[in-house]
């Protein structure tokens, strides 16, 4: 009970918190880039890997939830030290602190937050929901002998989407400054960030998340220019046909007005 304490009612613990947490947070963005970078090879690689996220069943759910609970307490955390630093009223240390990229993120951290958020609420909605598109943006394709979700195909055409696309980048750039001032600052919250090794902290903190960005944005780029194709073959034949009504309709357009 004591640790618990610890933890929730003083600076200290609040920070220690903060820290686990973005370091979780931090694993799972950039794992799920990895996933996500899977685009690049064949269908079969990236649909047989979220027919494996999704055959652990209720051992998914604890994952989500697990991850749930982490962002909670590393909004809590933050909002709690944001509120104590004001309160402190001219004391140094943490709050004071401000370097150029620190400040920046800081004053941008209300409207990034809420665009990540509602990026996120977005992302279950497309992905896991299945309910943002029609019927036909949620096909199935045949893996091993059985019928799986064609994930493949669903990046795709979400990425071609120029709404989506645009939100993604926007979402992402916004995550990723705000990364490249935690993942310094989560040493530093914890004591563990010196004057020795800071410099060089701060230099691949920058690094990370900039290849970060580049490797999401690889994705949206692929996708959107169509260096990455939907092969789902009844989905080919469903944009042929769309194809061939619309040279039809256009076709029938010119006649009428030569007539």
């Amino acid at each position: 009970m004591n640790i618990l304490n610890a933890l929730f009612k003083t600076s200290l613990g609040k920070k220690v918190i903060m820290a686990i947490t973005g370091l979780v947070l931090v694993g799972f963005v950039i794992g799920h880039l990895v996933g996500n970078l899977q685009i690049f090879s064949p269908p079969e690689k990236i649909n047989a890997y979220a027919h494996f996220l999704q055959s652990l069943g209720p051992a998914l759910w604890a994952i989500r939830a697990f991850l749930l609970l982490m962002v909670v307490l590393h909004i809590w955390s933050a909002i709690s030290l944001v509120l104590e630093n004001k309160a402190a009223r001219g004391a140094k240390g943490y709050a004071s602190q401000k370097t150029l990229r620190a400040s920046f993120a800081s004053r941008t951290m209300k409207w990034s937050g809420l665009i990540v958020l509602a990026f996120i609420i977005y992302h279950i909605l497309h992905f896991t929901v299945k309910n943002t598109h029609g019927e036909d943006f949620y096909p199935m394709t045949t893996l091993h002998g059985e019928q799986v979700p064609d994930v493949h195909s669903m990046m795709v055409y979400g990425f071609q989407q120029p709404l989506v696309a645009i939100f993604y980048l926007i979402a992402i750039a916004l995550l990723s400054l705000h990364l490249s001032h935690g993942l310094s600052s989560m040493f530093q919250s914890v004591g563990l960030r010196t004057r020795t090794w800071s410099g060089c902290l701060n230099k691949i903190s920058i690094v990370v998340c900039i290849l970060y960005f580049l490797g999401n944005a690889a994705i949206v780029g692929a996708c959107y220019t169509g260096m990455v194709k939907i092969q789902n073959p009844e989905l080919q034949q469903l944009a042929m046909g769309q194809a061939c009504r619309t040279d039809c309709d256009v076709c029938e357009t010119r006649l009428a007005s030569n007539n």
